[in-house]
């Protein structure tokens, strides 16, 4: 399972939610024996180029040239530091989500290690951080981490589940993660406690009863695997929740959601993103048809 992941990109900005980001990369390119690609987007200054004199057109060219040294060799000091090698150093000019999303596809990368900043409720509704934007349109996994985590380890998985056929993928995944990380998985169904009365609450936690039984009955062989159910307001809240009361180390979760609900709503996913601080291996859209 270690060639599952072979090559992973890191995009970077400097900041600290950057470097924590660089810690899970190396960590999961230590277990899979994977390579690191580093990728810093800059300012694109050629807009500006068109619109201005020669002397200011030579002054913007001059100053690009400049970061992208700057850039580069900030990255590779920082590679040499943590005892890095990576695979390539990309720097590149534009938009930052959609050229990593681009970057992701040209060199090839089974995986986005990224850190999540967080933005007001405004713009993660209308807008959408550069991480939001990734996992909407990213042809690869992505690993949402947040900053200052504890030390390191995926020893428990936390992987929600509705028992849907498109699912599947995010239990194949983490069975996948589970094997090279010698983790437990836990499948999580959370029941929504608004507009359901006492008696049919009762009928459905039977049947999510009967479908953990049978799905577990078909476990992979050799992993811990359990499943258990929370109550919430809804399924990001519980999921969080008992994420953290529990004490896991990963969030395996699929973003498989129409393109209007992500757009105004925000799938779960990027819900739990939103308010959690473990680290979310989010599964993009197509994976999920």
């Amino acid at each position: 399972m270690a060639g599952l992941i072979k090559n992973i990109l890191w995009p970077t900005d400097f900041s600290p939610e950057a470097q924590e980001a660089l810690r899970y990369a190396e960590f999961f390119s230590r277990a899979f024996s994977a390579k690191i690609t580093a990728l810093h987007v800059a300012p694109d200054f050629m807009p500006a180029m068109y619109q201005n004199s020669l002397v200011i057109q030579k002054e913007l060219t001059r100053r690009s040239k400049e970061m992208n040294t700057q850039a580069r060799d900030k990255i590779q000091s920082l590679g040499r530091k943590k005892g890095i090698a990576f695979k390539k150093v990309i720097v590149a000019h534009g938009s930052a989500a959609k050229k990593i999303v681009q970057t992701a596809e040209k060199e090839k990368a089974d995986l986005i290690v990224m850190g999540k900043k967080g933005q007001s409720a405004l713009e993660k509704l209308i807008i959408g951080s550069v991480a939001n934007h990734v996992l909407r349109h990213s042809p690869v996994p992505v690993l949402v981490t947040k900053k200052n985590r504890r030390t390191l380890a995926v020893k428990k998985i936390l992987v929600p589940t509705d028992f849907t056929e498109e699912k599947e993928v995010e239990r194949n995944y983490a069975w996948n993660l589970a094997k090279v990380f010698g983790a437990s998985i836990t499948l999580l169904y959370v029941l929504e406690l608004f507009g359901y009365e006492f008696r049919l609450m009762n009928e459905m936690v039977e049947v999510v009863d009967r479908k953990f039984k049978k799905r577990l009955a078909g476990r992979r062989r050799g992993l811990d695997i359990s499943g258990d159910m929370t109550k919430a307001i809804n399924a990001a809240q519980g999921i969080a929740q008992y994420a953290e009361t529990r004490r896991f180390d990963l969030i395996v979760m699929a973003t498989c959601v129409g393109r209007l609900g992500r757009f105004f709503l925000g799938s779960t996913t990027e819900k739990v993103i939103s308010s959690t601080d473990l680290p979310v291996f989010a599964i993009p859209p197509k994976f999920c048809s």
